[in-house]
């Protein structure tokens, strides 16, 4: 299996070890099944927990600030999205049902006119990587970062709306964290270097989406006596629920949360004391609910909000 999934050909698996092209295909198939969306679902994870009663915002926003440090010195970025990918890989040519997160640097343009193109990759990077440690924190997983933005996600353990409760209050708890770290870690560390402080606009969305392979990435390894050619899949996350917490995000004032209905409706009563509805006009959303057949309603962190 690790010969396949790095992109062999099943003829030449079945070459080096003495097999069949179909008894190659066979185990494939099997262990493919073995991994299949029941067992990623049926498996223990951090997101199958409440996290908020776990995570010390405390000591997140303390390692934000020695992060932040460190990533204006070294200049570098330790994440990795290996953990994601295999997770979708096992979901591949399936829908499934994901809390989505999108959270989006403000004033990204006015940064880029005002910043040389080394100091705002410095914003970028501190930015995106104590986003992306917020997201992993709270269970969920990194998508992919685009610009000046950051996409996860957090698996609902099946299809069932009635399984949302959980992703749902991570997340939604882990975009408050968000917004506590850039003011108290993130934003004290860049003016003590002479940086802008930074905002961040959140969108939080519960739905079904389609788990898609584009293609592959190939990596050519070049050992003392061969060369070696590896391939992981290209995967994405297509769906309605990816196009509203992205418009959403758009919507929100700078250091705001905004999550769709569905969300709203899954979070306890503290956490929804923390959002009122958000005010909008039809022309401007007119995202239809799949339950009651109007607008989706969309509910915003409220101004006097207290985070941590």
């Amino acid at each position: 299996m690790n010969l396949y999934k790095s992109g062999i050909p099943l003829e030449v698996i079945a070459f080096q070890t003495d097999l069949e092209v179909q008894e190659v295909q066979n185990i494939v198939t099997l262990e493919e099944q073995k991994h299949s969306e029941d067992k990623i679902y049926n498996s223990p994870s951090l997101a199958e927990f409440y996290l908020d009663a776990i995570v010390d915002i405390n000591e997140l926003i303390k390692s934000a600030q020695a992060r932040t440090w460190s990533a204006l010195q070294a200049k570098e970025f330790n994440i990795s999205t290996e953990n994601s990918r295999q997770i979708l890989e096992n979901l591949l040519e399936s829908k499934t049902r994901l809390v989505i997160i999108h959270v989006d640097l403000v004033g990204f343009t006015k940064l880029a006119m005002n910043l040389s193109a080394n100091r705002l990759a410095d914003i970028i990077r501190a930015f995106a990587q104590e986003m992306s440690i917020l997201i992993a924190s709270y269970g969920g997983y990194i998508l992919k970062y685009v610009g000046d933005a950051v996409l996860g996600f957090f698996l609902v353990k099946s299809s069932e709306k009635n399984n949302d409760k959980l992703p749902c209050m991570n997340a939604v708890n882990c975009a408050l964290s968000m917004v506590s770290v850039i003011r108290h870690g993130i934003n004290p560390i860049l003016s003590q270097y002479g940086y802008p402080e930074i905002n961040a606009r959140i969108g939080v969305d519960v739905g079904e989406n389609v788990v898609v392979q584009y293609g592959w990435e190939t990596n050519v390894l070049k050992p003392d006596t061969e060369k070696l050619i590896t391939k992981k899949p290209i995967i994405d996350i297509l769906g309605y629920t990816i196009s509203i917490a992205v418009k959403m995000t758009s919507l929100a004032e700078p250091d705001q949360i905004v999550i769709g209905q569905f969300v709203y409706d899954s979070l306890d009563k503290n956490l929804k004391e923390r959002f009122k509805e958000f005010p909008i006009h039809r022309e401007v959303w007119n995202y239809i609910s799949s339950t009651t057949g109007g607008i989706y309603r969309l509910y915003g962190s409220t101004r006097d909000l207290i985070y941590y």
